[in-house]
């Protein structure tokens, strides 16, 4: 098996590198995935520390960045599932804070977090989410992208579609001075949406974390300092 020097997301080198083979029934795709999940850093460390995904680690180094996650706020985690990111928000805002997660999918509950099965389009959610968070939200968050068809042009404008519906929510149930990221492909939000965005934030930014695979092609809006 060949070496790897490289360091993962706790510092630490990294183990000798998996060579997965192509069984049979397996697909090269299939083997190259496994292979990726197995020799990637970000997913043995989620595994060791607890989180449902390595996806936590991007919430967390975008929080490292931009501070959102302040003791005793007020979080809504768009389309949570698995809830890598919910289980974030809940140790960064600590009891005296309140964590609400929602998504179209079923998920394992989130010790500290009030989960609900919801559609997002739903005109009555917003208010239901504001309601389970005792108030106005501090911070919106979404990782939500629609599944991926191999059309770059397709799979950018169906994760817009779905980072609308967030922004939408978030513009129901954030206070005035709140933040809210939300997921969107290469090229990011341009045009009338940016636009959007940009008049009910006062300050706005895309940025792609380092727990990012460098091949995606994924980056994070970052929105602060709600107008109301």
């Amino acid at each position: 098996m060949a070496q790897n020097s490289g360091r993962g997301p706790s510092g630490r080198g990294e183990a000798k590198r998996t060579r997965v083979k192509t069984a049979s029934r397996r697909s090269t795709s299939s083997t190259r995935w496994l292979e990726r999940q197995l020799n990637d850093p970000y997913v043995r460390e989620a595994k060791s520390k607890g989180y449902r995904s390595r996806a936590a680690f991007k919430l967390l180094e975008l929080d490292s960045k931009f501070h959102l996650l302040k003791k005793g706020a007020r979080v809504l985690d768009l389309g949570a599932a698995p809830g890598g990111w919910t289980q974030v928000a809940v140790a960064r805002v600590g009891e005296t804070g309140k964590v609400v997660g929602a998504d179209v999918l079923e998920m394992e509950p989130v010790a500290g977090a009030a989960l609900f099965l919801a559609d997002l389009t739903d005109p009555d959610v917003p208010a239901m989410l504001k309601a389970a968070l005792g108030g106005p939200a501090d911070l919106v968050l979404t990782d939500m992208a629609a599944p991926t068809t191999g059309h770059r042009a397709t799979d950018h404008l169906r994760t817009l579609a779905l980072f609308e519906i967030a922004l939408d929510v978030a513009e129901d149930t954030l206070k005035p001075g709140g933040a809210f990221v939300g997921k969107v492909f290469r090229g990011g939000a341009t045009g009338d949406l940016l636009a959007r965005i940009k008049k009910m934030f006062g300050d706005v930014k895309h940025v792609k974390p380092p727990a990012s695979r460098a091949e995606s092609v994924e980056l994070y809006l970052v929105a602060t300092g709600f107008r109301g």
